[in-house]
């Protein structure tokens, strides 16, 4: 039985790499909005993800403005069919 990747089994990370896997990038405010995260718990799952390399983060100006933006990686694409595969495993069980 493949194991469940307990970076993704974390309610508001497996919500981010679900939207990312199905769009080319998010800026932060809008990951923000789909997943009702404060600023704050935002910032610390993305760096996480960021760090376990599922994610890229990119921190530009648009003018005088800070946009960030998240983009899925081939890692982080790979994890999560793991991770879905692992799940459609334990539904099979019951």
């Amino acid at each position: 039985m493949i194991e469940l990747d307990p970076l993704l089994h974390s309610q508001l990370r497996l919500a981010i790499i679900s939207i990312l896997m199905g769009i080319d990038e998010a800026d932060f405010v809008f990951l923000k909005e789909k997943t009702e995260a404060t600023s704050g718990n935002l910032s610390i799952q993305l760096d996480k993800l960021s760090q376990a390399g599922y994610i890229e983060i990119r921190k530009e100006f648009i003018g005088k403005r800070p946009r960030t933006s998240c983009r899925i990686t081939s890692a982080g694409r790979n994890a999560f069919e793991s991770y879905v595969e692992a799940l459609k495993q334990y539904i099979e069980i019951k």
